[in-house]
């Protein structure tokens, strides 16, 4: 394996341990401190499958939860029962970035022929944020139509809400419904959509 394929395969094993971690925070609503050590990896395994399925070590978990902690994504909070793990604001944004890593949109069984399009014009000094969105979209499955101007062929206005509120985006960003697209030939291939029926 080369070198570029185990950066990725690096990164990717630490974005879905980071993902358990901050999904069984946000599920139990806070973990105590008590239970990290010996018990998280076992707590992780019931809440999270992917945790079993990719046989993370504890190891592997005990680095990315200095690392979020250290990041700020993470903080403790001292009570009557105990000392507690609780994701901070900014943890809350990183899991539901983690999560839209593997978004997986719904398609219906028939197209209704109405192409989806995500329009935006982010300045430059947001460019960090453009790549973020750019990324999320591709990983996602649209189709860069023009520079700033990404089409989908189905429903995804939810979607487009979450990525605008993450990205803390408002009209920079526009969704757009239309009924035909000049030329939609490839990306009806693309899409492996079947061809209109043309009535002459």
């Amino acid at each position: 394996m080369g070198e570029l394929e185990k950066g990725s395969k690096k990164r990717s094993k630490k974005a879905h341990i980071q993902r358990a971690i901050l999904g069984t925070l946000f599920a139990l609503g806070g973990l105590s401190i008590a239970m990290v050590a010996p018990k998280m990896t076992r707590v992780l395994a019931r809440l999270e499958p992917e945790f079993i399925k990719r046989k993370f070590g504890k190891y592997s978990f005990n680095r990315s939860w200095r690392s979020l902690k250290g990041e700020g994504f993470i903080c403790f909070e001292k009570t009557d029962r105990g000392t507690f793990a609780r994701l901070t604001p900014k943890g809350e944004a990183k899991l539901r970035q983690l999560e839209l890593r593997d978004y997986k949109l719904p398609k219906p069984k028939r197209w209704d022929e109405k192409w989806r399009m995500l329009v935006f014009d982010i300045k430059e000094k947001k460019k960090g944020t453009r790549e973020k969105l750019r990324l999320t979209l591709r990983r996602i499955g649209f189709l860069r139509l023009q520079n700033s101007v990404w089409v989908y062929p189905y429903d995804c206005e939810d979607l487009v809400m979450l990525l605008k509120a993450d990205y803390h985006l408002g009209r920079e960003v526009l969704y757009v419904i239309a009924d035909s697209i000049e030329n939609d030939e490839h990306l009806r291939r693309e899409f492996n959509l079947q061809a209109k029926v043309r009535v002459y």
